[in-house]
């Protein structure tokens, strides 16, 4: 009832934003069920439905991690004073937030369900002179339970995934403090075996409590990371250049008008879709420290330390968003429109990655605007004139644009030279 109240009382842009959320859980749920109406229609094809409920996987994972973006900027479910004082703790606000996100996805799960079974006939008759049999099976009775089950992946995941990544981290902290200081406790011992303030001093304090209303510590990338996505880039360039070159290499078919391509290759793509989003924050970090080099000025100082700031926060979308460009990228060198293959299914899939992870990313900049409100406030109580943190933020974005496309359009380039050839 508390995830309704807040999820009918939030901001017509937050509100814009669960709708986003819906209308990619609306969009990944058809491409499942329409993996459901294939192996319907083509029993004996039962290799083909397995390969398209794989390839459904990615929209599904940018579907979940545009959900998880959205619950982090919610400001109806960040913690608040007094909020604790009546039982909504941090735990309690991530339970009411993976909860709105599960109200968010399953509403677009049902507009998927509906929209399927209006195009298969079973609402109001066949639309559009049954064109759209082949992947519906209109002439095979729908297993409901199956269909059940397959919308449920997308609520399940997503709200799986909120709770996981808003799990207050102070939660585990306070039951190992609370379970040592049970093991620590005194033993019954006679009263002269010893002096009144060795128990005094023994007995662990308990752990202070808190509300959750305390500001969270700067998030800075991982070190390890940007070494990690460099190796798992060069990796999977490697691994595409190798499988370019073996002509045995076992052949998988792609969901659009491409060749078809080894199976390597797309383990290749897999290594460097991956590398991309590990190296990510350090290239955003590093970015920011090649803003303050060489004498820097206010503005370049406020630009560099504030991508600096942000760089965990956004890179990794930003990286993400760089993998997906570089598939689209060699996807559209390579795509051959005279194809039967590539039809509305194969279109409507690339549209919700690509939407998706856009959105992903514009709404981790409101995360991140949000997150530095306070400074920005600051500064203009300072005098700082509006003109210099628009100017900065112009700088944050050129300096950006000037590492990640280039690196975008190498990567995708490598990436569609086994296909070429």
């Amino acid at each position: 009832m508390l995830a309704l109240r807040l999820t009918r009382s939030a901001h017509p842009a937050v509100q814009a934003r669960r709708l986003l959320v819906a209308a990619a859980s609306a969009a990944t749920g058809f491409l499942l069920l329409s993996t459901l109406g294939h192996a319907l229609a083509h029993p004996e094809a039962s290799a083909g439905s397995l390969l398209r409920l794989a390839w459904c996987t990615v929209p599904l994972a940018t579907t979940v991690h545009l959900a998880l973006a959205v619950a982090r900027t919610d400001p109806g479910t960040r913690p608040r004073p007094g909020l604790a004082a009546i039982g909504l703790g941090p735990a309690r606000l991530m339970a009411v937030s993976a909860t709105t996100t599960a109200l968010s996805t399953l509403l677009g799960s049902m507009l998927a369900l509906l929209l399927f079974l209006h195009l298969r006939g079973d609402l109001t008759g066949m639309p559009f002179d049954g064109a759209a049999t082949d992947f519906l099976a209109a002439d095979h009775p729908l297993p409901l339970p199956a269909a059940l089950t397959l919308l449920s992946l997308v609520p399940a995941t997503a709200s799986v995934a909120v709770a996981v990544s808003l799990c207050p981290r102070d939660t585990l902290v306070a039951a190992r403090s609370a379970a040592g200081f049970l093991a620590a406790r005194p033993s019954r011992q006679p009263a002269g075996s010893r002096t009144p303030g060795a128990a005094q001093d023994s007995a662990p304090h308990p752990p202070a409590p808190t509300d959750g209303t305390e500001e969270p510590p700067d998030h800075l990338p991982d070190p390890t990371a940007l070494p990690w996505g460099a190796a798992l880039l060069a990796t999977g360039l490697a691994v595409e250049g190798y499988a370019s070159r073996t002509s045995t290499a076992a052949a998988l078919p792609l969901p659009t008008g491409l060749p078809t391509a080894p199976t390597a290759v797309l383990l290749g793509w897999t290594l460097t879709a991956i590398g991309l989003a590990l190296a990510g924050p350090g290239l955003t970090h590093l970015c920011g420290r090649l803003l303050q080099t060489a004498r820097p000025g206010a503005l370049r100082l406020l630009a560099g330390r504030g991508l600096m700031q942000e760089a965990a926060r956004i890179g990794r979308p930003l990286g993400v968003v760089c993998a997906v460009a570089s598939g689209a990228y060699a996807v559209a060198a390579l795509y051959d429109p005279a194809d039967p293959s590539s039809g509305p299914l194969t279109t409507l899939g690339a549209a919700v990655v690509a939407c998706c992870t856009v959105a992903t990313l514009l709404t981790t900049a409101v995360e991140a605007r949000q997150a530095r409100a306070d400074t920005t406030a600051a500064l203009l109580r300072l005098g700082a004139p509006s003109k210099t943190l628009r100017i900065a933020a112009a700088l944050r974005t050129g300096a950006l644009l000037s590492l990640f496309v280039p690196l975008t359009l190498m990567v995708a380039e490598l990436a569609s030279l086994p296909l070429a050839h």
